[in-house]
């Protein structure tokens, strides 16, 4: 038996070798395409990108032809160079700069000489493109945006860069890939497959057909529409009652984590990213450190909440059984906490329970309750990794997960957090008290103090916050429907509930009242510091609003961030109350609201940081531009630094 296997295992491995080889020389000859490359020519055929709308159906992206003009070094012959220049608009610098670009890339394969030409600066080279050996035209879409705002939410369309050509096959020089926002996350659906034509050259290097009769050319296959959760005319409006501000305004669907609005302020036309003005605009945009149009603050910025974190300071003392909706907390205008420290307050004083410590937004009774929950437990170590945990339950210190590629964890701290700040110990209750009412070391998102709000009105579970709300043919991530509970049991919300629905009766927030509508909402300020000419100067407060409504089966849940926009109820309030009644009702009736925040203007605060760039002068007549023009959303188309404060907040 010993003496036939072994001949046997060397038949049978003989075989299955002269069989594969047969078959790659005979029968499959894509070996042959590729040893012949060097007299075939590949041509690519650009699909278009998806289309993007809203959960309305309202059309929000589409496209426009584009035209590149490419270039092969090494076929580049007897080009008149000055009459080449005059039809592009170059100089010969550029001229000479783009061809030692292209050469350094490759001699031999195309790359793009020019992008992104209109169809009246293309038409005139068209005419005497056969003139210049070695340059061809590419035909591409670029983007056309239906709407002058959500230029955060979408982002935009750049050439790819060597890194990711030389990382990913698909990529070539000179394509066009997805950056920042929808585009960026959903860049492998929306790009679509390129098409490809094989072409024969002979020998004088000239086209003489198709290889093979076209078997192996394929078509290219359109992007995949979506449909994101975004409402336009809400997001429309909030940014523009953010001109002349800075913040950002996060709204959410309670029931799904839908999210319903996402702005920045100072935003852009998404519209100056097209184009061959694209790179110059994009630039004077990146530049801008002082009012960052490019950076997404409902995203990435971090602040102190400040007093709409007392609300989970209620929850968990509830929850961790030191407090109950009777316990009673006197507040003498202030909460004397240790030896020669005394938190002030804002509230009318006098002995107050859970419900008008919250209307009222009482430090001391916040104070008192997060002390307890604190002292419950022999360490504090222990108590304040307890405290972190019922808090993180809520989404907050993490990452989201979200389906947008950018984001910040917040800061949550924990007993790590404390042993880093005082390596020698002897922290307790008294030492990081402020947390209780959202200073110390709490910073939040606006995205995160939103989903907040939303956990809130779902009476302790929420879903991860997502844009993405429909793909034809494909399921949406199931991340995005599964419920995630907290560890606050549900019978705790309804009395905080309860408060926060008479901060618009009895508290903070009445005079912002929307008759007919039942809003629960928070009021907040925090204070904040930026260094000018090197010296730590007080700014003006950060205005914070939390809410939901409607109260009972609440159908929106928001935050919103005003950067030095003073108390809560001054700016922030306002703004919510005014995209709530806009989202439940579609039209406004606290037109009084709506008429002093489109006039409040910020800048001479934010000059303070450093006067105005030529960016910001940019972003300034942008969002002129963005308040004067009323934009209408087509339904159909054909397809072609904060600093962490200490401030007692209110």
């Amino acid at each position: 038996m010993r003496k036939v296997l072994l001949p046997s295992l060397i038949i049978i491995a003989t075989s299955l070798l002269v069989m594969r080889i047969f078959y790659l020389q005979i029968v499959d000859d894509t070996l042959k395409l590729k040893s012949e490359n060097n007299a075939i020519k590949k041509k690519y055929e650009y699909p278009e990108r998806g289309y993007m709308y809203d959960r309305k159906g309202k059309l929000l992206v589409a496209n426009q032809a584009s035209y590149d003009i490419m270039v092969i070094p090494r076929e580049v012959k007897n080009t008149d160079t000055l009459e080449f220049c005059q039809l592009l608009n170059i100089t010969k610098e550029d001229f000479i700069k783009k061809i030692e670009k292209a050469t350094v890339y490759s001699p031999r394969l195309p790359s793009v000489f020019l992008s992104q030409l209109n169809k009246s600066e293309f038409a005139a080279f068209q005419e005497k493109i056969r003139k210049y050996e070695g340059f061809y035209f590419q035909k591409r879409s670029l983007r056309d945006y239906e709407v002058d705002f959500g230029a955060n939410i979408f982002g935009f369309i750049t050439q790819v860069n060597e890194k990711l050509v030389a990382k990913n096959p698909y990529y070539n020089s000179g394509d066009l890939i997805g950056r920042q926002g929808v585009e960026e996350s959903y860049e492998d659906l929306l790009r679509g497959v390129k098409g490809v034509k094989y072409i024969q050259k002979d020998k004088y290097n000239r086209e003489i057909g198709s290889y093979k009769d076209g078997k192996y050319d394929t078509i290219a296959v359109q992007g995949e529409d979506i449909n994101l959760t975004i409402d336009a005319e809400i997001q429309k409006y909030g940014e523009e009652l953010m001109i002349n501000k800075r913040g950002g305004i996060v709204a959410i669907e309670p029931s799904t984590g839908e999210i319903l609005a996402l702005v920045t302020a100072p935003s852009y036309d998404p519209g100056i990213l097209v184009g061959r003005q694209r790179s110059k605009n994009y630039t004077e945009l990146y530049r801008d450190s002082i009012a960052k149009p490019l950076y997404d603050r409902g995203l990435l910025a971090e602040y102190p909440p400040g007093s709409p974190f007392k609300i989970l300071t209620g929850l968990v003392a509830l929850q961790e059984g030191v407090i109950d909706d009777n316990t009673t907390v006197f507040c003498n205008r202030g909460f004397s906490y240790a030896r020669g420290r005394f938190m002030g307050c804002h509230c009318h004083g006098g002995a107050l329970q859970l419900h008008r410590g919250i209307f009222e937004s009482c430090n001391s009774y916040f104070a008192t309750a997060y002390m307890k929950t604190i002292n419950k437990y022999s360490k504090p170590a222990q108590a304040v990794d307890i405290w972190s945990k019922h808090v993180k339950s809520f989404g907050l210190g993490q990452f989201m997960g979200y389906d947008l590629p950018t984001g910040k964890k917040g800061n949550v701290p924990d007993s790590k957090t404390y042993k880093r700040i005082y390596p020698n110990g002897g922290w307790r209750s008294t030492t990081i008290v402020s947390n209780s009412i959202g200073q110390g070391e709490v910073l939040m998102t606006p995205i995160q103090l939103a989903n907040m709000m939303a956990t809130i009105a779902n009476e302790g579970h929420y879903y991860t916050p997502h844009i993405i709300k429909k793909i034809e043919g494909h399921k949406i991530d199931e991340k995005f429907t599964t419920k995630h509970e907290t560890t606050i049991d549900k019978k705790h919300f309804k009395p905080i509930i309860s408060g926060l629905f008479d901060v618009y009766n009895l508290g903070t927030a009445r005079s912002l009242r929307v008759e007919g509508i039942d809003i629960c909402g928070k009021t907040g300020t925090a204070e904040n510091f930026a260094k000018i000419g090197g010296v730590r100067v007080k700014m003006e407060d950060h205005s914070i609003f939390v809410a939901f409504a409607p109260k009972d089966n609440p159908k929106i849940a928001i935050a919103v961030m005003v950067e030095n926009g003073g108390y809560g109820a001054t700016i922030a309030g306002p703004i919510a109350s005014l995209m709530i009644e806009k989202y439940l009702r579609q039209k406004i009736t606290r037109v009084d609201l709506e008429k002093r925040i489109l006039a409040t203007s910020l800048q001479s605060r934010y000059a303070k940081l450093g006067g105005l760039s030529e960016a910001v002068k940019l972003q300034l007549r942008i969002s002129d531009s963005l308040q004067k023009k009323k934009t209408t959303i087509p339904t159909v188309k054909a397809k072609t630094d904060t600093t962490k404060s200490n401030k007692q907040a209110i």
